[in-house]
């Protein structure tokens, strides 16, 4: 089994993300004559290169742990099939997820002080998100623009996208 995570985690990663990565690359250089539709279809494969990124590794670890009789969460559940923002956070990347949740949404009250509380919260979790993944402004307004997204979404957005088709949904999350 630890062999066939690891064969499939490097398919994600020299297959999948390293092939969208040479396009990508290519339309989304300084020098590029490329144009229009190009760049679109960039984009939606840069998506594919990040998950086969960052999933090829996630199973590639849980390979290489199950070869040493270790069990890991999987880290990636469909999180492009999501129907909303926080639903696709709770896909992608699982484990960073959980441990923001479980040692520090949760010890700051959660959801269970208030609606005050409850914002704070998650601009607090969404702001260390940011400062996670690097010390620079651009990750730390990635991490702020979330935590307004999902903010948002909960208290204007996530009943309407309930009510919707479920295409509503993808679409949404996935632009």
């Amino acid at each position: 089994d630890g062999v066939l995570l690891l064969i499939w985690g490097y398919f994600l990663k020299i297959v999948v993300a390293d092939r969208a990565a040479l396009f990508v690359a290519a339309v989304y250089a300084p020098e590029s004559e490329y144009e229009g539709w190009f760049y679109i279809i960039a984009t939606l494969l840069f998506a594919l290169q990040l998950y086969g990124d960052f999933g090829g590794c996630s199973v590639m670890a849980m390979g290489t742990a199950k070869i040493l009789g270790i069990d890991l969460i999987d880290n990636f559940n469909a999180p492009y099939f999501s129907q909303s923002i926080a639903e696709f956070w709770r896909r992608w990347h699982i484990s960073m997820g959980t441990w923001f949740r479980d040692y520090v949404y949760i010890p700051l009250g959660g959801n269970r002080k208030g609606l005050a509380i409850q914002l704070r919260n998650i601009a607090i979790v969404w702001l260390l998100t940011g400062f996670w993944h690097g010390a620079s402004w651009n990750y730390v307004l990635w991490g702020v623009f979330y935590g307004v997204l999902l903010i948002f979404e909960k208290f204007f957005l996530l009943d309407q996208l309930k009510k919707a088709p479920a295409i509503v949904g993808h679409l949404y999350t996935l632009l």
